[in-house]
């Protein structure tokens, strides 16, 4: 049986692969695996603003959704990712009421966007981590790493690496470049 990979959310942040969206970057607790995942505005707002603990004035659905389970003695147990196809995630919130175990098909963002609220931990099946995680090409990508940030480089040719890094969702390289146009300015 596929083994499971507790995941927890690292960033959410503007996408730069579709225009109105956002990337959820969930990492491997106790790893260094990376997902990203697109969603919406109205589940980046919701889990953005649960993390960083600001409560809305009035209720979001999240939190509504959250409340009505409470409500109804449910209890939510966990998230689990158990399916992705064509950059679409899949995911079940188990839920618990009574002595009953309940699973119920969910959006992969509104999931993660209650399991925040419930502070439930979030799984993926390790096969669906290894396939559609950030992958580094740590041949090519150390090189280029080492070439760009070590030896000294115009603050343009700087912004053009970050860029490039981006469109490559290589966000561990972007992260060094900015840091070095940060340290040049």
């Amino acid at each position: 049986m596929d083994k499971k990979i507790e995941l927890q959310v690292l960033n959410i942040s503007n996408s730069q692969a579709q225009v109105g969206a956002y990337a959820m970057v969930l990492g491997e607790v106790d790893g260094e695996r990376q997902l990203p995942i697109i969603i919406g505005p109205a589940e980046a707002q919701a889990t953005a603003l649960c993390l960083k603990g600001i409560k809305a004035p009035r209720p979001l659905t999240h939190d509504l959704f959250y409340t009505c389970l409470n409500v109804l003695g449910t209890k939510i147990l966990r998230v689990l990712i158990y399916k992705a196809k064509e950059g679409v995630f899949y995911s079940y919130i188990y839920l618990k009421r009574d002595d009953e175990i309940i699973r119920i098909d969910s959006r992969t963002s509104d999931a993660i966007a209650l399991a925040v609220r419930s502070d439930c931990p979030i799984y993926i099946y390790e096969s669906i981590l290894e396939k559609e995680r950030l992958h580094l090409d740590v041949s090519e990508t150390s090189t280029t790493e080492e070439e760009e940030i070590s030896e000294p480089a115009d603050k343009e040719s700087l912004e053009q690496a970050l860029e490039q890094a981006i469109k490559e969702e290589n966000y561990e390289l972007a992260a060094r470049l900015r840091d070095e146009i940060n340290r040049n300015k």
